[in-house]
């Protein structure tokens, strides 16, 4: 494990949003959905692609509260430009799990 100093840490803007959109992606590689999430006022809405298809329906996901990383440099996938990174977790080597907040909280809200 490589450890990272706490200023290190704070680089990392994560913050809550809420899926607005999910449309299937099917020029990526991958199964995949194009997601846009609601990061609250400052931040504005942001498109993400996310291989979350094994677990998740396009209908699951709208309205869906999840963590996104905010502040990485928008990534080219294929002819979507991902802004943002959607934070979840593998179950298995294929199934991702999103993380989100266990009650409703303001979209933008910042991990600290």
């Amino acid at each position: 494990m490589n450890n990272i100093n706490w200023n290190d840490f704070k680089k990392i803007e994560i913050r809550v949003g809420t899926i607005i959109e999910a449309l299937h992606f099917p020029e990526a590689i991958n199964p995949s959905y194009k997601l846009k999430v609601d990061l609250g006022e400052r931040i504005g809405i942001k498109n993400s692609s996310a291989q979350i298809t094994t677990l998740y329906s396009k209908q699951d996901l709208i309205g869906k509260q999840i963590l996104a990383i905010v502040n990485l440099t928008p990534k080219q996938i294929g002819p979507f430009i991902s802004e943002c990174l959607v934070a979840g977790l593998y179950k298995n080597s294929t199934d991702v799990i999103l993380i989100s907040p266990d009650q409703k909280i303001p979209n933008g809200t910042l991990l600290e």
